[in-house]
């Protein structure tokens, strides 16, 4: 099925084709109604081809559908850089002319690159009866940021003077994932959540003889400081260490497509509580949120720094937007480690979850020491 949903993602070519040739199907409604009618028509396709053989998960359908939409997202970035064309000219001028910017070319390649792969192998998984839980938290964890960034960054930034009626159906694929997360957060987890003889000999040791975890918390704490300095300058902060690093290190940041600063402000807000919430879950054992809550936020995070890093470098973002070369490195990597942290606590607590778990009681054990159990006895007596 997976290579069935490949092939037949590619007819959006020729649709792309037929409107780019056809006058009267570039008028902003018209390319509304056709963006609604071809989306019904590839619901109600995979609907009949799958009568016989029904997936028991209704995500295949939005998995399928978002699968067609992920060619038009890469035709769109590979015309604007130049690379083909025919195809997304008329959608320039009158379907969504934001996705010239530099950061909506990087998200389209990740949507049609990053996540049409991941709609590919969940499908796989899904006809052939096996779990994708955690790369379906990592794909609704990105996509939920993909598009509240996006949407978001249209309505403040320079482009919110131009919003057609094709922007209305971006709100889908903001809840299509959110949708998503919701069902797959409540489905039964991939690993059990109680541990025994190993859990506890896990949760007895302290950060400072955890070297691996002492190390990410470190890094986190280095991220929440990152988050909150650029959260600052999108805030419009008139602090000296706001002025000094948007000026000489990220003066992406003030670019007026918007959407820098409302990412810096999603992480701000949101980001940020998620990076002390793993700090926590890093000292406090049996923290049984951690193995879903950290797949869900790095596929946010990487997302974002994808489109982040890339609009920064791109060449449709204004020469006085972009990384000065004497600092290029420093930032680049720095916001690298940025993006690869919550990635760096996913592995860590896959790898090894015992620290994460609830220990259950041995036979017998109450959970109180013996000399607890005693004085509680004789204070009963």
């Amino acid at each position: 099925m997976e290579t069935f949903v490949l092939l037949f993602s590619f007819t959006a070519l020729g649709i792309l084709y037929c409107m780019n040739t056809i006058p009267a199907l570039q008028e902003p409604y018209v390319i509304l109604v056709i963006g609604i009618a071809v989306l019904v028509l590839v619901f109600i396709f995979y609907l009949v081809i799958t009568r016989g053989n029904p997936p028991r998960d209704a995500l295949f359908f939005v998995f399928a559908e978002f699968s067609f939409t992920c060619i038009i997202d890469l035709t769109s970035a590979l015309e604007y850089d130049g690379f083909i064309s025919g195809f997304m000219e008329f959608y320039r001028k009158t379907g969504e002319p934001y996705l010239g910017t530099a950061y909506a070319i990087m998200m389209c390649y990740w949507d049609g690159i990053a996540h049409f792969i991941m709609y590919l192998v969940m499908i796989g998984k899904i006809m052939n009866r096996k779990g994708y839980r955690t790369l379906g938290l990592f794909w609704a964890g990105s996509l939920c940021a993909n598009m509240s960034v996006f949407i978001t960054g249209i309505v403040t930034g320079k482009y919110g003077t131009e919003i057609r009626p094709a922007f209305w159906l971006n709100f889908l694929f903001l809840a299509m994932p959110a949708w998503g997360a919701v069902t797959l957060f409540a489905r039964p987890k991939d690993r059990p959540l109680i541990g025994g003889y190993n859990a506890q000999q896990a949760q007895s040791m302290k950060l400072i003889w955890r070297p691996l975890d002492l190390m990410l918390v470190l890094l986190l704490l280095a991220a929440m400081v990152f988050t909150v300095l650029r959260g600052l300058v999108a805030l419009d902060s008139p602090l000296g260490a706001c002025s000094f690093y948007v000026k000489y290190y990220e003066p992406y940041l003030r670019d007026p497509v918007g959407y820098p600063r409302v990412m810096m402000l999603h992480m701000f807000f949101y980001g940020l509580p998620l990076l002390a919430a793993f700090v926590y879950g890093l000292f406090k054992p049996g923290c049984t949120w951690m193995p879903d809550w950290s797949v869900f936020f790095s596929g946010a995070m990487i997302q974002c720094q994808w489109a982040h890093i890339g609009g920064s470098l791109h060449p449709h973002t204004k020469t006085p937007f972009r990384i000065q070369s004497d600092v290029f490195w420093p930032v680049l990597a720095a916001n690298l480690l940025y993006a690869v942290t919550p990635l760096l606590v996913v592995l860590r607590v896959r790898s090894n979850p015992y620290f994460f778990l609830k220990v259950a009681p041995f036979p017998g054990q109450t959970g109180l020491p013996n000399s607890e159990e005693k004085d509680t006895k004789y204070k009963n007596k």
